[in-house]
């Protein structure tokens, strides 16, 4: 049954107006950018499907454009306009942490890190520079590493502050395996780090694990700085 067929309290469509995008599934979010289905099929139903083939939304924004379009009905046009979305995502969550104190706004820096980083197959070690008044001057991805580890070297991460003149950073990395808890490699990275950019008067607000869909782990809300 097509989507128009449906009772109109029913529609996604109908429910976001009414409700908000928070209401809905991630299926009928991502019904709502399919904009239609496939013979057969809904756009839900076919929203379904991508999520059922890649296990996960995180998996599924992502995916490489082959993957994509081994989905009947997807292609290279809908890849691109996903990751057009997604693109979009980040840089209006980048706005916002440029023109506001970050821990004023944790949310947003935990939404784009997550946009960032989630689903990478491969570990990356990237670097958040902030002025005075803690706002992102830039993010810089420093290091990539195997699924097992990456290697970040002190004084790469030194030499980024002084370049862009921060005033403080924060540190933030990804668990390909989807465990978010901090490893002991983990902390003592960490404490190297925040002594190494003491030297130079260069704080370190915190550092975020990214794993999977949950919410990054913050070593400062642990006491892990």
């Amino acid at each position: 049954m097509a989507i128009t067929d449906w009772p109109a309290d029913e529609r996604p469509r109908e429910r976001l107006l009414a409700h908000g995008a928070e209401v809905l599934s991630d299926a009928e979010l991502l019904a709502l950018f399919l904009r239609v289905g496939v013979r057969g099929k809904s756009a839900v139903d076919l929203a379904r499907d991508l999520l059922g083939r890649f296990g996960s939304l995180s998996a599924l924004c992502t995916a490489s454009v082959d993957d994509f379009s081994t989905i009947p009905g997807m292609g290279p046009a809908k890849y691109a306009q996903l990751q057009a979305v997604l693109e979009l995502a980040r840089r209006a969550l980048s706005e916002e942490m440029a023109s506001r104190d970050v821990l004023d706004s944790p949310r947003a820096v935990r939404d784009w890190l997550r946009l960032k980083l989630a689903g990478l197959p491969h570990e990356v070690f990237m670097v958040l520079l902030l002025d005075a008044q803690n706002r992102v001057i830039a993010s810089e991805e420093l290091f990539r590493g195997t699924l097992a580890q990456t290697s970040v070297y002190p004084r790469e991460v030194v030499k980024l502050a002084l370049l862009r003149n921060a005033a403080a950073v924060i540190l933030a990395h990804n668990h390909p395996s989807g465990v978010g808890e901090p490893s002991h490699a983990d902390q003592l990275l960490t404490r190297s780090l925040t002594q190494a950019l003491a030297l130079i008067d260069v704080r370190v607000l915190d550092h975020f694990i990214v794993a999977g869909t949950a919410s990054p782990v913050s070593f400062a809300e642990r006491g892990l700085l």
